[in-house]
């Protein structure tokens, strides 16, 4: 068996990188754009949050059809077409006269986004070793967050020149980038001899085999259970906790902004750690350990209420919340065969990412109608709702070869 990653394999995990880095940084810098694109459109704050909304659904919708369309005609061909839409409709955002074209070119783009972390993690993972498999996944992971920061720190300092226009056609490059990277690669070999051995199956066919047997939809339930705490956890931690700063604790737009940059930072930690342990003592075993730490440091971090010690904090606390990132790739890349491998990682994370969805929404009702303490601590009963899932619902699956 191979143990060494070679120049395929490191090729393939760029590519799906940069792809997932862009999903990143574009629905950030939309975040970021909203109150100008409100202001020149002449757009409702209804109209605006829809924007986002919409990219989102489409994202889920693209994740489920593009995923199953990588299990039946290849990684690479697949994430070829998704960038050409992604690239297209976010340089039409750019031409946008008002409300209705801008939010249907921003639910296209958002479907062309939508294959990236499944198809992505997918073809980077059977490109790598077993031995590697669950650092490969936090590579790709870390993707996402390069270009959460990357838009955090750029968006501030172009859009007053550029304006929002040029901000979307800023956003064509890591596309045209990631196009480049795919456009030089083949199929794995493992999807190959799979397609070439493998009856044409049907058109749903990697959609049952997600439920196929009650080991596999045991598996299947745990693992959206792991999703929807990990996208819930993230959503209301990082999209709740700075506007909580900055009201309740008198945190200035600055300090906040440093806030979020260093728990950004602790979660880049947290998945590049993540993704050696689970290589070295399991998946199982990696996922309890952060999630007891996510559990210990939400608890203790609700006790804080000095400044530099809830930024120092901060970095723990994402750390242990987003580290999981670097492990559901490798786990999902294992437990399901390569004709619905791509399915299952794009329908199982988009599920939990619909699920978190809300968890600014429960996490903010929460504090309105009781306090910042029972939210944090409802926060922290979820991490062990993942923790009994994970006991119960997921095998150890490290090493297992690939089928």
């Amino acid at each position: 068996m191979t143990t060494q990653v070679n120049q395929y394999g490191w090729k393939a995990l760029i590519g799906s990188a940069v792809g997932y880095a862009m999903d990143g940084f574009d629905l950030l810098i939309l975040g970021f754009m909203l109150t100008a694109i409100s202001a020149d459109l002449h757009l409702t704050s209804t109209q605006a949050g829809s924007l986002v909304t919409w990219t989102l659904i489409g994202a889920v919708a693209g994740g489920i059809i593009f995923g199953a369309l990588s299990d039946r005609y290849g990684r690479v061909r697949v994430l070829t077409w998704t960038i050409v839409l992604f690239a297209v409709f976010t340089g039409l955002c750019a031409l946008a006269q008002g409300y209705w074209d801008l939010l249907i070119y921003r639910t296209i783009a958002g479907i062309g986004l939508g294959g990236e972390f499944g198809i992505g993690m997918a073809l980077a993972i059977e490109a790598w070793p077993a031995r590697h498999r669950a650092k490969a996944a936090s590579y790709v992971a870390l993707g996402w967050q390069v270009g959460v920061l990357g838009a955090a720190l750029l968006t501030p300092l172009l859009l007053p020149h550029i304006g929002w226009r040029g901000m979307f056609v800023l956003g064509i490059f890591p596309a045209l980038v990631a196009w480049y990277l795919r456009s030089r690669l083949h199929e794995p070999e493992i999807f190959t001899t799979q397609r070439a051995v493998a009856p044409k199956s049907g058109k749903l066919e990697s959609f049952k085999l997600l439920i196929k047997d009650k080991a596999t939809a045991k598996v299947s339930l745990g693992v959206v259970v792991l999703t929807s705490v990990q996208n819930f956890g993230y959503y209301g931690i990082m999209i709740w906790m700075p506007n909580f700063l900055a009201k309740q604790l008198g945190f200035s737009l600055t300090k906040s902004g440093i806030w979020t940059a260093v728990t950004v930072c602790g979660m880049m930690a947290g998945i590049w750690i993540f993704g050696r342990l689970a290589d070295k003592v399991g998946r199982k075993p990696s996922f309890l350990l952060f999630q007891a730490g996510a559990v210990v440091s939400i608890i203790a971090y609700s006790q804080l209420t000095d400044a530099g010690a809830m930024l120092i904090a901060g970095a723990f606390l994402g750390m242990f919340v987003n580290g999981m990132m670097g492990g559901y790739g490798a786990l999902m890349a294992e437990a399901y065969p390569t004709e619905a491998r791509a399915t299952a990682q794009n329908v199982l994370f988009n599920l939990g990412r619909a699920v978190g969805g809300f968890g600014p929404v429960v996490v903010g009702a929460i504090v309105s109608a009781y306090s910042f303490s029972l939210a944090i601590a409802f926060l922290a009963v979820i991490y062990l709702i993942d923790m009994v899932a994970t006991i119960c619902l997921i095998p150890e699956l490290k090493g297992k070869e690939l089928r």
